[in-house]
């Protein structure tokens, strides 16, 4: 089984290891998935959107592209590629402002063009993969749903891969601030359960 990882946070991947003032939760969730996936012995690709600098602001002509079925860009279209071999794609990301920072959101744009989307197939992905996202807030994950109506499941589930025939989607929100180390590290270890 192939995963691939698509991780959006400026400090990189490498924050993952809880250095002083080099440190991400979202990069630690990502190191944690990684861990699990290899010693389960499964494929795994990361795209890690900071440290490749894929630029996340649709241009005109790539939205001309975009709307007359071409190749949007050439790292959308790579991106693309490996997503198309996936049986599982994990979202990871922090929460600012209650909705998806920047990069995830102009992956979403660029990576899933029309040109990738046939009426002769009910999907936009060839393997029909499973999808989960992990974020991370400030805001505790109950006063997310009730205050703000869960703005990235409403416009992830709904509004993107339901649209797109994605219909296996999965969305975990861990709540860092205010927590212990400890309780930290056993939160993390809570992410091998929604993993497939």
């Amino acid at each position: 089984m192939k995963t691939v990882i698509v991780f959006d946070h400026p400090y990189t991947l490498s924050a993952g290891f809880n250095q002083p003032h080099h440190r991400s939760y979202s990069a630690a969730i990502a190191q944690e998935c990684l861990q699990v996936l290899q010693q389960r012995n499964e494929e795994v690709d990361v795209i890690d959107l900071h440290a490749d600098h894929f630029n996340p602001v649709m241009s005109a002509t790539e939205l001309t592209n975009w709307r007359t079925k071409q190749i949007v860009d050439p790292v959308a279209e790579d991106y693309y590629q490996r997503l198309a071999q996936a049986d599982q794609i994990i979202f990871i990301f922090p929460i600012w402002w209650e909705v998806m920072p920047t990069m995830t959101k102009g992956f979403l744009d660029k990576v899933f063009s029309k040109g990738h989307y046939q009426s002769s197939r009910p999907h936009i992905l060839p393997k029909k993969p499973r999808v989960v996202t992990f974020t991370v807030s400030g805001t505790p994950t109950f006063l997310y749903k009730l205050v703000f109506g869960n703005p990235i499941s409403k416009a992830l589930k709904r509004g993107t891969f339901n649209k797109l025939g994605l219909f296996n989607y999965h969305w975990h929100n861990f709540n860092p601030e205010n927590r212990s180390e400890t309780q930290r590290q056993a939160d993390l270890k809570k992410v091998s359960k929604y993993l497939i």
